[in-house]
């Protein structure tokens, strides 16, 4: 009978700290920077400055850290059952083995989602090269007519004509009309684009509406808008809004105009014809410096990732998290303890009361109390009737006392000796008698007659 030896290689042997430090690193570097809408629980906030929280939607949950260097920005108190919009990095926290998010900054949800939405969406379309000054197409020198992709019934389209016609009346305008805010606004637009490349009939396209709040102008920060106005053939310029509003079809179209009028003037030529082509010059520098600028976010951002991969600090914050958990335990802990020793204390206390010799002395007094009180109830009702018995007699005493006979006349004679006489014979001559009578005594002397 054979037996089959396995045999591993000591690399494919992991510790516990090994395999948890390797999925850390694959965590890391695989999905890096995430946002995330959530709703908060379990928030603690101990004497470290560290925030511990879990975030979590119907069906699933995840654990959360902000260390004091990244929530002293944050300008609301999180509470739980808050909606949140957080951004941070997954990672593992080693000691334990989960994995969690240690979050960067946190906003209420709702306030600046479409900021971040809007941040989102022009990283990825730069990473795409959508923005790339190279793909950006030159106007048309000797433009005759102008096709304006906006609400026909707006303030932009009139500002537009306006200059227009004072800057060069020959050019022609078409206008196709679309919506430029609301829900099917961006469709519309896309739409407009494309009917316009279709036909084929203007050297220049002006995608426009005047200004208003981010909610507003959202229309023009649809990813789908950007690849139309990158795919038209006719080169786009793009004026929305005021000059500080700045949205995805500025970005990805062929020049940006800070607003209607300054794109009708862009478009037209004057006397001041030099400086409209050093503001084109100008605007297509700021798109490449804005597009250098993203470049180079992505690169800090990638090394700001690999730094923290490598970074001391990230240790120490796993050893402070952990001392952390621990400090709460203890907490827990002791709470749990002093309530323990508390009813352990009360129900000796109540023992102790229980036995308490003056508790029984208290029971004592009052039963001697009562029995004084009984005894003393007793003597009353024996006196009583002691006192009717002696009446009684009394009674029946002086019915029968010769006292009682003299008061009704009769009278008692006695001799000399104290005794009653009876009868003569009881007499003898010479003897003095005491008669009784009822209101005094009469003495007498026996003769012989």
């Amino acid at each position: 009978m054979c037996k089959k030896i396995m045999k591993t290689s000591k690399n494919n042997v992991y510790t516990v700290s090994r395999l948890n430090g390797e999925v850390r690193q694959l965590l890391e570097g695989q999905l890096g920077r995430i946002w995330l809408n959530a709703e908060i629980s379990n928030f603690a906030a101990p004497g470290s400055g560290h925030w511990y929280l879990t975030l979590k939607d119907n069906f699933s949950q995840i654990r959360c850290a902000m260390f004091k260097g990244r929530n002293q920005a944050v300008t609301f108190r999180p509470a739980n059952g808050q909606q949140v919009l957080v951004k941070g990095n997954i990672s593992v926290y080693e000691p334990r083995g989960d994995y969690q998010l240690l979050i960067e900054s946190m906003l209420p949800a709702g306030d600046g989602l479409l900021a971040q939405q809007y941040e989102a969406l022009k990283m990825k379309l730069a990473a795409e090269g959508m923005f790339a000054t190279d793909t950006k197409r030159p106007l048309p020198e000797n433009i005759q007519r102008i096709g304006v992709v906006t609400s026909p019934t707006g303030a932009a389209i009139r500002d537009i004509l306006h200059v227009l016609a004072r800057r060069d009346s020959s050019i022609e305008v078409i206008i196709y009309p679309t919506a430029v805010q609301g829900t099917d606004a961006a469709v519309s637009i896309c739409n407009a684009i494309n009917l316009a490349n279709s036909r084929a009939e203007v050297d220049v396209l002006l995608v426009t509406r005047g200004g208003g709040s981010l909610e507003d102008l959202w229309s023009f920060n649809d990813e789908g808008l950007a690849h139309t106005i990158y795919n038209s053939g006719i080169p786009v310029v793009s004026a929305v809004g005021h000059e500080v509003d700045t949205t995805i079809s500025d970005y990805v179209a062929d020049l940006r105009a800070p607003t209607p009028s300054a794109g009708a003037e862009l478009l037209s030529k004057d006397a001041d014809n030099k400086a409209q082509k050093l503001n084109a010059v100008l605007s297509r520098l700021q798109q490449s410096w804005q597009h250098y600028q993203l470049k180079q976010q992505n690169r800090l951002q990638t090394c700001e990732h690999k730094l923290q991969k490598q970074d001391p600090q990230r240790r120490l914050q796993t050893y402070e998290q952990t001392f952390d958990e621990m400090q709460l335990r203890l907490q827990k802990a002791l709470q749990t303890k002093l309530h323990s020793l508390t009813l352990k204390q009360q129900q000796l206390a109540n023992r102790l009361d229980n036995q308490s010799p003056q508790h029984r002395l208290e029971l004592e007094s009052q039963r001697l109390s009562y029995l004084a009180e009984k005894l003393k109830t007793s003597m009353t009702d024996k006196l009583a009737m002691s006192e009717q018995r002696v009446a009684h007699r009394a009674q029946q005493l002086d019915t029968v006392s010769p006292l009682a006979t003299l008061s009704r006349g009769y009278s008692i004679t006695l001799n000399g000796e104290g005794k009653v006489v009876q009868g003569a014979d009881d007499t003898s001559v010479g003897d003095t008698l005491t008669t009784r009578l009822r209101d005094g005594n009469i003495t007498s002397t026996v003769i012989d007659i």
